[in-house]
Protein backbone atom coordinates (compact mmCIF):
# COMPACT_ATOMS: atom_id res chain seq x y z
CA UNK A 1 0.00 0.00 0.00
CA UNK A 2 3.06 2.01 0.87
CA UNK A 3 4.08 1.55 -2.90
CA UNK A 4 0.50 2.36 -4.20
CA UNK A 5 0.55 5.79 -2.17
CA UNK A 6 4.12 6.93 -3.13
CA UNK A 7 3.68 6.05 -7.20
CA UNK A 8 0.01 8.42 -6.68
CA UNK A 9 1.89 10.96 -5.01
CA UNK A 10 4.60 11.31 -7.72
CA UNK A 11 1.50 11.14 -10.20
CA UNK A 12 -0.01 14.09 -8.82
CA UNK A 13 3.12 15.79 -8.43
CA UNK A 14 3.78 15.61 -11.91
CA UNK A 15 0.37 15.86 -13.49
CA UNK A 16 0.53 19.06 -11.28
CA UNK A 17 3.62 20.49 -13.05
CA UNK A 18 2.43 19.36 -16.65
CA UNK A 19 -1.16 20.45 -16.47
CA UNK A 20 -0.62 23.60 -14.96
CA UNK A 21 2.43 24.47 -17.63
CA UNK A 22 0.15 23.76 -20.83
CA UNK A 23 -2.66 25.38 -19.24
CA UNK A 24 -0.64 27.90 -18.70
CA UNK A 25 0.93 28.34 -22.12
CA UNK A 26 -2.40 28.31 -23.39
CA UNK A 27 -3.40 31.20 -22.16
CA UNK A 28 -0.11 33.07 -22.79
CA UNK A 29 -0.54 32.13 -26.55
CA UNK A 30 -4.11 33.10 -26.13
CA UNK A 31 -3.62 36.36 -24.44
CA UNK A 32 -0.04 37.18 -27.12
CA UNK A 33 -2.60 36.77 -29.99
CA UNK A 34 -5.14 39.12 -28.01
CA UNK A 35 -2.52 41.78 -27.79
CA UNK A 36 -1.92 41.54 -31.53
CA UNK A 37 -5.24 41.34 -32.68
CA UNK A 38 -5.78 44.81 -30.84
CA UNK A 39 -2.51 46.44 -32.77
CA UNK A 40 -3.75 44.86 -35.52
CA UNK A 41 -2.33 42.55 -36.36
CA UNK A 42 -3.84 38.91 -35.60
CA UNK A 43 -6.29 36.52 -36.54
CA UNK A 44 -9.14 35.12 -34.99
CA UNK A 45 -9.00 34.33 -31.02
CA UNK A 46 -11.20 31.62 -31.35
CA UNK A 47 -9.55 28.73 -31.26
CA UNK A 48 -6.84 30.03 -28.65
CA UNK A 49 -8.81 30.29 -26.38
CA UNK A 50 -11.10 27.28 -26.77
CA UNK A 51 -7.72 25.63 -26.47
CA UNK A 52 -6.92 27.46 -23.21
CA UNK A 53 -10.13 26.70 -21.96
CA UNK A 54 -10.03 23.20 -22.42
CA UNK A 55 -6.63 22.30 -21.34
CA UNK A 56 -7.94 24.05 -17.72
CA UNK A 57 -10.33 22.03 -17.87
CA UNK A 58 -8.58 18.93 -18.67
CA UNK A 59 -5.86 19.88 -16.00
CA UNK A 60 -8.94 20.28 -13.25
CA UNK A 61 -10.21 17.37 -13.96
CA UNK A 62 -7.38 14.98 -14.16
CA UNK A 63 -6.38 16.50 -10.67
CA UNK A 64 -9.89 15.82 -9.17
CA UNK A 65 -9.57 12.53 -10.33
CA UNK A 66 -5.89 12.08 -8.87
CA UNK A 67 -6.89 13.48 -5.63
CA UNK A 68 -9.76 11.02 -5.17
CA UNK A 69 -7.11 8.02 -5.50
CA UNK A 70 -4.91 9.51 -3.29
CA UNK A 71 -7.66 10.39 -0.49
CA UNK A 72 -8.95 7.06 -1.08
CA UNK A 73 -5.36 5.49 -0.82
CA UNK A 74 -5.17 7.28 2.39
CA UNK A 75 -8.40 5.74 3.72
CA UNK A 76 -9.82 9.55 4.16
CA UNK A 77 -12.96 10.65 2.03
CA UNK A 78 -11.62 13.75 1.37
CA UNK A 79 -13.26 14.44 -1.88
CA UNK A 80 -16.35 12.19 -1.41
CA UNK A 81 -19.36 11.79 -4.03
CA UNK A 82 -22.14 13.27 -1.23
CA UNK A 83 -19.77 15.83 -1.34
CA UNK A 84 -20.17 16.52 -4.88
CA UNK A 85 -23.92 16.93 -4.84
Amino acid sequence: MAFARSVVSTMITLASASLGLVAALAWNEAIKATIKKVLGEGDSLAGLYTYAILATVIAIVVLLALARVAARLAGDALISREAEG
